[in-house]
């Protein structure tokens, strides 16, 4: 008899489970049989694919990677429009809104992330959480006449959504806590840089400690936001809202079911990515993506790391115990080491920012003393074509001198950097090494001395 795997959920991360057990099926006796159940019509679309959409670079549809029948052709039992409604840990099933129950002998959980938000009754207010809120917001930008926008958060989301609707010409608000922009990525002199450069593109951003009070509109559309009370009131025009933050693990399925969530909210899991009851593991019930808590590397405190790149090493990690279990191959077996949150994005306007490890702020709340540098430099050799520049932050433990943190905003080389001080970073590399490593020279590609040098440095010479 094949082996029955039940995923819920089909975003990237079940959509990745899914992909690495087809690839391997053939190797397991008896074989394998998929099951997948998602709430979307959708296949497998690209959620990070669609802010850029939202510019005119390409049309929405595109970001499905995947249709259903892709998975349908495969032998997978791809349920789109459905939904579980319970899991039976017991009985080794999940129950389907439709009152059908599904047996499993491998369960994988990929419920993601949803967005606690107060209701509204106006038209036009949206989040942006997956493919139909992006047809909504399109469907409201090309039928109506939107001149003002305003937008709730501060981070990737509302930063993309802005950059959408600045290259629109639209008169956009950004409202987020203090002290700057994206400050789970970004020290506050390095979103200063992202700021100053938003605001010449004609973006106003409020960040202090006011909230939405009211969303006021006229014949059933919003029309402005008031945010704050008495004499911090505030009324701000809007004929769009983007509501971009709040964003909180799904975990009503595993959490009705007994299974562990951690104290930031996600499911528990161990290191082989199976869930825990009662801080026990159950060896054939697996989480992933955006709805587990992991480990950060370098606090080793628990977090939440909601990003694409998270959920694939993840799958990875499952699609190799599952099928480990199956074959009684011990050598198959993998764990997903702590998490150091390597990102990067493309923030509108040319600009982009990377970070990987820590922020100082972080950093502090662990109780590790940092050292820091900071340096600006031409990628490449200042005659060429496309020598745009590049600020580099380095954040190192005060003591060891190790790197714990990178933090970078410029126009190139921003992703390649990302991934190579996730490297040093597991590494252990000091701010020595760094400032003493070879590095390649082309004058039409890189300086002689790049800007890392110069940021350990200058690490090196705050001490």
């Amino acid at each position: 008899m094949p082996k029955e795997v039940v995923i819920v959920g089909g975003g990237v991360a079940g959509v990745f489970v899914l992909r690495n057990l087809l690839a391997t099926k053939d190797e397991v006796p008896g074989g394998m049989h998929f099951t997948l159940i998602k709430r979307e019509k959708s296949g497998w679309v690209s959620t990070c694919g669609l802010p850029f959409a939202l510019r005119g670079w390409y049309e929405i549809d595109r970001t499905e990677i995947n249709k259903p029948q892709f998975f349908l052709d495969q032998g997978v039992d791809f349920r789109t429009e459905n939904e579980v409604t319970k899991l039976n840990l017991g009985k080794n099933s999940v129950v389907l809104k439709t009152g059908e129950e599904i047996t499993y002998d491998y369960l994988v959980i990929a419920t993601g992330r949803k967005q606690s938000v107060k209701e509204t009754k106006l038209d036009g207010v949206f989040t942006f959480n997956n493919e139909e809120d992006a047809c909504k917001i399109e469907d409201a930008l090309n039928t109506r006449e939107v001149k003002t926008a305003f937008i709730r958060g501060r981070g990737i989301i509302g930063l993309q959504s802005a950059a959408a609707f600045a290259e629109r010409g639209i008169k956009t608000t950004v409202l987020g806590g203090p002290p700057s922009l994206l400050p789970s990525s970004l020290d506050p002199d390095m979103g200063a840089i992202i700021k100053e450069r938003m605001e010449k593109a004609g973006l106003r951003f409020i960040l202090d400690r006011r909230e939405i009070t009211a969303i006021r509109g006229k014949e059933g559309w919003v029309k402005s936001v008031v945010i704050g009370e008495k004499e911090e009131k505030e009324e701000i025009p809007a004929d769009i809202v983007i509501i971009g933050k709040w964003m909180v693990p799904e975990t009503d399925l595993a959490k009705d079911s007994g299974i562990d969530i951690g104290e930031t909210g996600g499911i528990v899991t161990d290191r082989a990515m199976h869930v825990e009851k009662g801080r026990r593991s159950l060896n054939t019930v697996y989480a992933v993506g955006d709805c587990t808590e992991v480990v950060d590397g370098i606090s080793h405190r628990p977090k939440l790391n909601q990003l694409a790149s998270t959920a694939v090493a993840q799958a990875r990690v499952i699609a190799d115990n599952i099928l480990s279990d199956i074959t009684g191959q011990p050598g198959l077996y993998s764990s997903y080491e702590p998490c150091i949150s390597p990102s990067v994005a493309d923030i509108g306007g040319g600009l982009v920012m990377g970070s990987v490890g820590v922020t100082t702020n972080a950093a502090n709340h662990a109780g590790i003393k940092t050292i820091s540098g900071k340096a600006t430099k031409l990628i490449k050799a200042r005659y060429f074509p496309g020598a745009t520049s590049l600020t580099m932050k380095l954040i190192f433990d005060a003591f060891t001198k190790r790197l714990i943190g990178a933090q970078m905003v410029g126009e190139a080389t921003i992703a390649e950097r990302v991934n190579e001080f996730a490297v040093a970073i597991r590494a252990g590399m000091t701010a020595a090494e760094l400032r003493n490593m070879e590095r390649c020279f082309d004058p039409s590609l890189a300086q002689l001395e790049d800007v890392t040098i110069d940021a350990a440095k200058n690490a090196l010479e705050s001490t």
